[in-house]
């Protein structure tokens, strides 16, 4: 074996504890794929044999444990049998280190995700670091499954059935500290002790953690319906069990089978199997890869700033800013008003405590922030952002101000988000210098960023401003300056279709209702409310300069008597503490058939215009953009997947429809034929 060995190595100490190395070969990462497993599998053959004082598995890898399975060879998987038989091979081999007569212990770092933290599991022990870059956790949930390789019957065993379930129902990643509070890992220490750690917990033996009588009880006969039926309705408040059954069938397969570890085991092979080869989870899979697709984008660039100047301390400035200092950076921002940075400072200090928690981490990113009312930043920031008013004038005089100022090789970015770079960069004396940095309402929730690039942008500028915006955790999407860039110009003809609809006398809740049966996360009405009602109007005055847009008199209407949305409590709905409060509908509504395809096909018609125009480089890029931008029903796997999953005939009939139904407000765009050939 040892002259086999590709991605393990055996290290054996003074102590008689032998250390199992994992460092996946051509990889940046250590993930799970079928050569690593078999190989791993090996050692433990041999490592059996040899029944040492104990086996600490650890990574060699610099950024964590391991990542999880390997996610693109489930994209290959066509047959639920094929599945099966992956998972029952997981299954043996984990079975075998958990049956070791001798201490096991996980030494973690960085992540362990997934099929990761399945083999921790396995072991008997779990030691991990205590510091910000550990996150563990089994977010299969998020791909459409749950957990395949034994987590489902190890993590309740551990830790509890609520505890277990909601982590796997959730999908979330928790910190060391966290972990250890749950009692996933048995220690959570600092660098410096955490060889010392491992080596203890295989001499010292602990007796292993195990949940209380408490946690157990969840399981017992009399009590596990009624828990499995408060999951079943807490999920449904989240997810459409028709279009993400995998929570659903978590829950159903903890219910009939917790009883009997072999039939949880052999549930697990049927159903993951099963679920793996769905459309849903296939359509999931698509776009965890185009998300990795959107990180390479910001890999092309060894740029990294330290220090970054936002000008403008409304809303949008105040929470890049805020973000930007969150994510490490120092930050200075500016904005003539004082009242505005003030209220940019108090959002700052809400989203740190939220985010951070321990109130010396929240003082330590509340110290990075700056109001700056001069300017005095601008000289030292790597990074320059403008977020100000939506202005070509006042952008433009404002770059003269700051283009003498700025470091020879500093960012200057610009956060429009309608107005061509041609237009503002004419009034630098290098235009080269200046890329879009579009940021997404909210900027602590909304992953993207679109990267614009002008016909004269300086491509180093744009793959530099890529690799700041994954330096501060987003995802760059690099797109042609053209109005309304990609996000906003497929989103835009969707909101106000939704307007004109509400126009015609049918009621905000069944248009948001038809939406979000369609797999939208949130209804049109209620998102232009979140929007903005003034950045939407604002936006579609820009996009109908250059674009056949129609902008509704009724969202005129609301800009103007100052119901703007959730932002000032009224827009098309009214809202308490944020909520909206929507209306009832009429006693005996029903809403029009097809509700959802016009405002559905105005997105599909402007992505199909947008990539015939070459706004974004292929439809892979425009699908991850406006999942991600949009939160376009992500099961469905993109705008661009989904019209090329449908039958193309039918596609045609409803183009068609359309455009006799809505004249004027619909024409199919010329690049259909293309599409649908």
């Amino acid at each position: 074996m040892k002259n086999k060995s590709k991605h393990w190595r055996i290290e054996h100490d003074d102590d008689g504890i032998i250390w199992l190395h994992f460092d996946q070969a051509k990889s940046g990462t250590n993930v799970l794929t079928e050569e690593t497993l078999e190989e791993l599998d090996g050692h433990l053959i041999e490592i059996e044999k040899l029944q040492p004082i104990g086996l600490i598995i650890c990574s060699d890898k610099a950024n964590g444990f391991i990542a999880g399975a390997d996610v693109k060879a489930f994209s290959r998987i066509r047959k639920a049998e094929e599945a099966a038989r992956q998972i029952r091979r997981a299954h043996a081999i984990f079975s075998r280190l958990e049956n070791f007569s001798f201490p096991t212990v996980a030494l973690i770092h960085g992540f362990c995700l997934g099929g990761g933290l399945e083999l921790a599991l396995a072991c008997r022990y779990r030691v991990c670091r205590d510091d910000a870059a550990t996150r563990i956790g089994l977010p299969e949930v998020r791909l459409g499954l749950f957990p395949g390789f034994g987590g489902s019957v190890r993590g309740p065993r551990l830790i509890g059935h609520i505890p277990a379930l909601n982590m796997m129902l959730t999908g979330r990643t928790f910190s060391g500290r966290a972990a250890r509070r749950m009692g996933l890992v048995d220690m959570a220490v600092p660098k410096r002790q955490f060889l010392t750690a491992a080596r203890h917990m295989v001499l010292a033996r602990p007796q292993p953690h195990r949940p209380t009588w408490l946690q157990r009880l969840p399981a017992s006969g009399f009590l596990r319906p009624l828990v499995a039926a408060l999951m079943e309705r807490e999920v449904r408040k989240k997810a459409n069990p028709t279009h993400y059954p995998a929570p659903f069938s978590l829950i159903e397969h903890w219910e009939k089978h917790i009883d009997s570890e072999d039939d949880m085991y052999a549930s697990e092979v049927e159903r993951v199997s099963k679920l793996i080869t769905s459309d849903t989870a296939q359509n999931l899979i698509r776009i965890f890869l185009l998300q990795e697709q959107l990180k390479s984008q910001g890999r092309q660039s060894d740029f990294k700033a330290q220090r970054v100047h936002v000008i403008g301390g409304g809303v949008m400035g105040g929470d890049i800013a805020a973000w930007c200092a969150l994510q490490g950076l120092h930050v200075t921002l500016q904005d003539r008003a004082p009242e505005m940075l003030s209220r940019a400072m108090g959002r700052a200090h809400g989203l740190f405590r939220k985010k951070l928690k321990q109130p010396r981490l929240v003082r330590d990113a509340f110290d990075r922030l700056m109001p700056d009312c001069g300017g005095t930043g601008i000289p030292k920031a790597d990074v320059v952002i403008e977020a100000i008013f939506e202005n070509v004038e006042a952008k433009q005089g404002l770059y003269q101000q700051l283009e003498p100022q700025l470091k020879k090789d500093a960012l200057l970015c610009t956060n429009t988000s309608s107005i061509p770079l041609e237009v503002l960069n004419q009034a630098l004396k290098n235009p080269r210098r200046l890329v879009g940095l579009h940021f997404f309402n909210p900027v602590a929730k909304m992953q993207l960023i679109e990267i614009v690039s002008a016909g004269n942008t300086d491509p180093e500028a744009a793959r530099d401003a890529a690799a700041f915006a994954l330096q501060i955790n987003r995802l760059p999407l690099p797109v042609k300056s053209s109005p309304g860039f990609l996000v906003n110009r497929i989103l835009m003809p969707y909101l106000l279709e939704a307007v004109e609809l509400l126009e015609e006398g049918i009621p905000a809740p069944a248009i948001d209702q038809a939406a979000t049966d369609f797999g939208m996360p949130m209804g049109p009405i209620e998102l232009a409310d979140t929007v903005g009602l003034d950045i939407c109007l604002a936006v579609a005055d820009k996009l109908a300069e250059s674009l056949p847009v129609t902008v509704p008199e009724k969202l005129r209407t609301m800009v103007k008597k100052g119901r703007l949305g959730r932002k000032s409590g009224s827009g098309f709905y009214r809202y308490a503490k944020g909520k909206p409060q929507k209306p009832a509908l009429a006693k005996g509504f029903i809403p029009p058939p097809g509700l959802a395809d016009g405002m559905i096909l105005c997105m599909l018609n402007e992505a199909v215009a947008c990539l015939r125009e070459g706004i974004v480089a292929d439809a892979d890029l425009l699908d991850a953009g406006v999942v991600f931008g949009t939160g376009f029903a992500p099961f469905r796997g993109g705008p661009m997947h989904y019209i090329r999953s449908q039958d193309p005939e039918s596609m045609r009939a409803l183009v068609q429809k359309q455009e006799k139904k809505r004249p004027g407000r619909f024409a199919a765009d010329a690049g259909w034929d293309e599409v649908l050939e």
